[in-house]
Formats: structure tokens, sequence, C-alpha cells
């Protein structure tokens, strides 16, 4: 949790300003973010989606889900590097995490074509 979520918090209600300080001190357990699934379809030399951009955060799940006519590889160009080798089968799925944030480009090998760009946040 971050300091801010564990300040006393005010609510000022209507007109009168009248101000409630708020402060359980109890702690949840927040869940982590939720996975960041993208669909991915290549038929007939074709992929979809082409070129997109996704925001994601640093540390969440990221699942690629394949349906594929062909063979490729899955390049992601984050650090570390990630190679997933694509069948040509539907229902495949490959995951992996960002560390760093900025931008890290997800492309397929033998198409020579970028699927995403995530836009990776802290």
């Amino acid at each position: 949790m971050t300091r801010r979520r564990l300040r006393f918090g005010l609510l000022t209600v209507a007109a009168g300003s009248l101000l409630v300080s708020c402060a359980s001190g109890e702690r949840t357990n927040e869940p982590a973010s939720a996975a960041l699934i993208i669909d991915i379809r290549i038929a007939n030399g074709a992929v979809s989606p082409a070129n997109t951009r996704t925001e994601a955060e640093v540390g969440q799940r990221i699942v690629l889900r394949v349906d594929s006519d062909t063979t490729d590889e899955l390049h992601v160009h984050s650090a570390p590097a990630h190679t997933f080798s694509v069948a040509a089968a539907s229902g495949q799925e490959f995951g992996f995490t960002v560390k760093v944030p900025g931008q890290v480009a997800v492309e397929l090998h033998h198409l020579g074509r970028t699927v995403t760009t995530l836009l990776v946040r802290q």
C-alpha cells in the first residue's frame, strides 16, 4: 500500500463544510493488477491487431492469446526480452511481465509485423 492510502481521509459534506476524519488503521490486501490479455489472430498472412498501442503496468502479467494458421515467433522487446514459438494452432497462450517502464514492441518475426507497442508505466 502507498502512504497516501494510509493517511487520514477527509470528507466534505454539503455546504456546511463539515469535515469528518476517517481512519480505521486496518490494512487490506488489495489484489494485484489483473492480467492484461491481448488476443492475436494470424490468418492468410495478416495479423490482427496490428500497430496498436496498449497500456500496461510494471509487473502486470501480460498474456498473449494466439490463434494462427502458420508458424512464427513472437518477440517481446523488453529487458529481458521474451521469444515465444507460435504454432499453426488455436488457443495458444504466452505470459510474461515487464519490469522496466517504457515502450515495449511485440512483433511477429517471420511476418515482420508489429502487433502492439506496450506503453508500460509504474
